[in-house]
């Protein structure tokens, strides 16, 4: 099976650095895979095996160094004596680099907040981005879009791109993103060759989450419940969250609606974009939109497992490909959404170090002058803060629509 290079193997620090490193993220994102391409030479201990926490629960403290020494931790917060016989060694300069890796976020920073604050380094593997399925087993190349977020000149960055590209490269981004759009990120499915076994392994993993990831963060005796609540939040990705709403169809209270989503948000499956607000023009709203981080999971959820794309699925790709490329690279901006009380909408905000970047999503594959007008007139108000937009759609042509630095991208090029 060949490994896909992950984009996060540039940002790990090497097993020569004092270093206490954490990698979370959804199950089966590949973590563990990870972990072993970039640290070959450690040892690899998975605390799944009873046996194994029970023979690390009995080795003295101030023996771990020399017993277990630099080493991949794999869950191991299910055995929390790790924790404070790591601390110890690292503090004492016995030991100088470990990783440990886990999907259970609410145990694994419980214990880290107990033991290891201030001295453990955490990174977050999300499932795989165009990206790299792009480049495969080559070394890495950040997408278009981290330029976008570094520059102060959102119209420089563009204008030294080609305004087409055409032939075998345009057609493998584009499948990738239809590959995505579809099946979602998760690293096993590459390698499923049927629709069938696809469909199962994602049905699959939504048990295995039920079972694993909620037994873990919670003591559910009913799990009924939340699956009801999981497959209607599903249904309401890309939408403004009404908690009261959501709660009546699910036949729960608010507080419980709004514990369920908290679980969704630990467990790497859903993201909450929050409302930009800073009074633009009008008063806002002040309620977030709901995403999911991975199309294949969602669709499975909504049993839309069919290979039409709806602007509904469209924009959940959009926004969960842009936090995880936000998130992986660790550049310092922040996405938002804007919607006032009237009805002005802009569907993405992001807010860098240099200012903002409007963005709106199209299902489609041509731009009209309408899909930019919200974004000309903000803009004009805003001045040097506004660095530029993006009408993201499903064309091919890079092409300026408009000044103030207004611009077409197809979205397979905003990632690749």
């Amino acid at each position: 099976m060949q490994y896909i290079y992950r984009s996060l193997s540039n940002f790990l620090p090497t097993d020569n650095d004092r270093r206490l490193v954490l990698i979370t993220g959804a199950r089966q994102t590949g973590k563990t895979t990870l972990a072993k391409n970039v640290y070959p030479n450690l040892r690899y201990i998975n605390f799944d095996s009873p046996e194994i926490r029970l023979t690390i629960r009995n080795i003295p403290t101030n023996d771990w160094a020399n017993t277990v020494g630099t080493a991949i931790l794999d869950e191991a917060q299910k055995e929390p004596s790790v924790f404070e016989k790591i601390k110890y060694c690292y503090d004492e300069s016995s030991l100088r680099f470990s990783v440990i890796l886990g999907s259970s976020q609410i145990l694994l920073l419980k214990n880290i907040r107990e033991s290891l604050a201030g001295r453990i380094w955490i990174y977050e593997l999300w499932p795989l981005m165009v990206a790299e399925l792009l480049h495969g087993n080559n070394s890495f190349k950040e997408p278009l879009l981290i330029d976008l977020l570094e520059s102060e000149s959102f119209h420089t960055v563009l204008t030294q791109q080609p305004s087409a590209i055409i032939g075998n490269y345009m057609s493998t981004c584009k499948n990738i993103e239809n590959y995505l759009l579809q099946w979602g990120g998760m690293p096993a499915l590459i390698h499923l060759n049927q629709i069938s076994e696809k469909q199962q392994w994602l049905k699959n993993y939504i048990y295995t989450y039920l079972e694993r990831d909620l037994s873990d963060l919670v003591r559910l005796h009913d799990l009924e419940p939340f699956q009801k609540f999981q497959k209607l939040s599903a249904l309401r990705c890309s939408s403004l969250l009404n908690y009261s709403e959501l709660a009546r169809d699910a036949g729960i209270s608010v507080d419980t609606a709004r514990r369920y989503l908290e679980y969704l948000k630990l467990s790497y499956q859903v993201v909450l974009l929050q409302p930009y607000m800073h009074n633009l023009t009008s008063s806002t709203v002040k309620t977030p939109k709901l995403y999911w981080i991975d199309n294949g999971i969602l669709r499975q959820l909504t049993g839309n497992i069919s290979d039409v794309v709806t602007g509904q699925i469209y924009e959940n790709y959009i926004v969960s490909e842009m936090y995880k490329c936000i998130k992986t690279s660790q550049k310092p901006a922040t996405l938002y959404f804007y919607r006032t009380r009237s009805g002005l909408e802009i569907d993405i905000v992001i807010e860098t170090i240099h200012g903002l970047i409007f963005c709106e999503i199209k299902n489609r594959e041509e731009v009209v002058k309408s899909d930019y007008t919200t974004i000309k007139s903000i803009a004009q108000k805003l001045g040097k803060k506004f660095l530029g937009g993006l009408i993201i759609y499903r064309g091919d042509r890079l092409q300026l629509l408009d000044n103030p630095s207004i611009w077409a991208i197809p979205s397979w090029r905003l990632f690749s």
